[in-house]
């Protein structure tokens, strides 16, 4: 019989857990507990002791799992349930008000509502809750992809792993963005038991906090105090993926707000709102005033639109929402004294000149070396190794040196820059302010950050192959061109660090499907300056193969469409630079591309014109119509806008139709649009029999 008079331990274990739950929301959400926390103790322990007897009645969900699980041996990674974009920002009002004027001219709207919340300084979790449960939890990564980090985020306090049941039920799958945290108090606290464990301290809370997060420790994170405040939704069952249903659950943000309090989520109690964009400034003001007295750090104020319809109907770029926008704070400034100046070799191969500096407080963060950008900038701003400068964190995240603010009597000599690469000892080159390594491909220091970017998701896509992978494999010598790549095998990567039988195996596999690719993601990996995604897949088209590229001269280069006398004079000097030239002639024995068709100037049909797809298409995919579009010249947007000429609307097409509507733009079904394509010069043939 349990403590109650309960017979059945099971009935005795789900109320205890229940009650937990409970109380839980009142602390944690609600900021209004109904118990001390002694008798709260005494259900947990009750809980346990029940637990311990009856092992077979324990669940993930438990109260009592919060204190970790077994170690990972690595973290796996997955695709977000909705993308979690970036936010546009400034810290000037001057941008935030061009933003504000923007919204409202595109809606046509006199005056929008405001949801005004602090800028947390931690780390963006994508929640995902299956039936009420917490099914995942994923890092925001690249936002498409991140880290998997369910145990870790299930060790949060705050963290509901079953949602209240209330009168507005949660749907079936809820994805949630919020951020996790570690507030100021247990920052320190955790820094000084690393100290006492004579281990190196966490430079700031936010390193604390993704540190804590992304580790494969489970028990590690339960002992360190993270919080987290839910703050978007970024999916769940009602949804269309484009975010264009009419019957969407909820009419404003702070409705989403407040069902996230009913469910349990924790929502940061600064909220506020705004009618204008002068009452926005006003409490950014107010903000900035009581920055420092927050238990948690932050950089600056987000501004949302509250209505939810009048969102979907400014949707978004590849980059970020068009209906919120990031107020960031002023940089913090600080005297130090620069006490060395060193350079930085990057993956691009740029050399950057560094102040180590004598050790700083920005903003609750020591800094010790802090930015100087190029040689020209050191030249204007003569600064010398001993001079005291006025130091600045950018955007409250990159140092640099902003001044010399005043020199001792006998100044040390003019910084110059190194004549030979500090990593690889090549010859350096300047290129306008910079100077640059132009041993791309052997150059360790480069080379580390080129695989990643050569593994990343718009390049070879090679799941697993991560800086800290990256890096060992160049320390251990074991990768010295990305040729070498193709040849590692599970033996060798196991013995990396974090490596295992299965983990080796993986990212062997990966690599091996890396080796088939298309030639736009080669380009783009091979980080060839000024080639972004975009130019990469226009020069695929113009050219069909990596052969082709080479062998084409600067004129070829420069009739290419975004492609002008600078940027296909870096092209070229890229591609015939007999180093980076060799490391292609050695990828070309292990990578294979599919056939591209070429698509010659003359032979666009479709240049100029913007055509966004809306809806469900019955022809084709989404993906297909958009890639045929960009393949004949054309610009594949996501959102209408004056500037769009066609849109291609499917069934069920939503907020995208009704703007084209409103705005006169040409709308036409699928049909009307291969009738339309065969107007601009195009075959249709291999359309209308099924490939597209």
């Amino acid at each position: 019989m349990t403590d109650d008079g309960t017979r059945d331990p099971a009935e005795r274990i789900e109320v205890l857990r229940r009650q937990i739950a409970h109380h839980d929301h009142r602390y944690h959400v609600l900021d209004a507990p109904e118990i001390a926390d002694d008798a709260y103790d005494a259900l947990v322990r009750e809980l346990r002791a029940l637990e311990d007897k009856h092992p077979e009645l324990v669940s993930e969900d438990s109260p009592t799992q919060r204190v970790g699980g077994a170690p990972l041996a690595a973290l796996e990674t997955t695709t977000h349930v909705a993308p979690m974009l970036s936010l546009d920002s400034s810290a000037a009002a001057a941008d935030f008000r061009q933003f504000e004027a923007r919204v409202r001219r595109v809606l046509g709207e006199d005056a929008v509502r405001y949801s005004l919340e602090p800028k947390l300084d931690g780390l963006s979790i994508e929640l995902v809750y299956d039936d009420g449960r917490l099914a995942r939890a994923v890092t925001r990564g690249d936002g498409v992809r991140g880290e998997v980090v369910t145990a870790n985020v299930r060790t949060i306090a705050a963290v509901p792993r079953q949602l209240v049941e209330t009168e507005c039920r949660a749907p079936r799958l809820l994805a949630v963005r919020g951020e996790v945290f570690l507030p100021l108090e247990g920052f320190d606290d955790v820094n000084e038991a690393l100290l006492a464990a004579g281990k190196t301290p966490f430079a700031n809370p936010r390193n604390a906090a993704a540190g804590t997060v992304r580790q494969l420790d489970p028990a590690l994170a339960a002992s360190r105090p993270l919080a987290l405040y839910a703050y978007d939704l970024l999916e769940h069952d009602g949804f269309e993926r484009d975010a264009e249903a009419a019957g969407a659950l909820f009419a404003s943000h702070g409705e989403v707000l407040d069902a996230f309090r009913a469910w349990g989520l924790p929502v940061n109690p600064e909220h506020a709102w705004a009618e204008d964009v002068d009452g926005a400034l006003a409490y950014f003001e107010a903000l900035a005033q009581r920055r420092d007295a927050l238990p948690y750090e932050i950089d600056g104020l987000v501004v949302k639109l509250d209505d939810l319809r009048l969102r979907r109907s400014l949707g978004a770029t590849a980059h970020h929402p068009r209906w919120a926008y990031a107020l960031k704070f002023p940089p913090r400034k600080e005297v130090s004294q620069v006490l060395r100046i060193v350079v930085s070799v990057g993956r691009t191969g740029a050399v950057t000149p560094v102040a180590l500096l004598r050790p700083v407080s920005l903003g609750g963060v020591t800094v010790s070396r802090a930015n100087l950008h190029n040689r020209e900038d050191v030249e204007r701003k003569d600064i010398r190794e001993g001079d005291t400068v006025r130091v600045e964190r950018a955007g409250d995240v990159i140092p640099q040196v902003v001044e010399r603010v005043d020199s001792p009597d006998a100044r040390s000599d003019p910084f110059r820059m190194p004549e030979r690469c500090p990593s690889c000892g090549a010859a350096l080159e300047p290129r306008g302010p910079y100077t640059v390594c132009p041993n791309a491909f052997e150059c360790p220091a480069q080379l580390t950050g080129r695989i990643v970017h050569f593994a990343s998701r718009r390049g070879l896509d090679i799941d697993g192959l991560g800086e800290r992978t990256a890096r060992q494999l160049v320390d251990r010598g074991l990768v010295r061109h990305l040729a070498d790549l193709f040849e590692l095998d599970e033996g060798t990567l196991a013995e990396l660090d974090g490596f295992a039988e299965v983990s080796a195996r993986k990212l062997v596999e990966a690599i091996a499907r890396g080796r088939r690719t298309e030639l736009p993601q080669l380009l783009y990996g091979l980080g060839i300056p000024e080639v972004g995604a975009a130019m990469a897949r226009t020069l695929a088209q113009r050219f069909g193969t990596l052969e082709a590229l080479r062998a084409a001269d600067r004129e070829a280069l420069e009739v290419v469409d975004g492609v002008g006398p600078v940027m296909a004079a870096a092209i070229h000097g890229f591609l015939h630079e007999p180093r980076n030239a060799a490391v292609l002639d050695a990828l070309d024995r292990y990578v294979e591309t599919e056939p591209i068709e070429v698509v010659e100037e003359a032979r666009q049909p479709l240049a100029g014109a913007t055509v966004v797809f809306t809806g469900a298409l019955q022809r084709f995919t989404r993906e297909e119509a958009q890639a045929l579009v960009q393949r004949l010249g054309g610009k594949a947007a996501g959102s209408v806008s004056k500037r769009t000429t066609l849109l291609v609307a499917g069934q069920d097409a939503g907020s995208k139709l009704r703007k084209a509507e409103a705005l006169g733009t040409e709308v036409l079904d699928e049909e009307g649009f291969l009738k339309w394509l065969e107007a601009q010069g195009v075959d249709t043939g291999p359309l209308t029999s099924g490939s597209a």
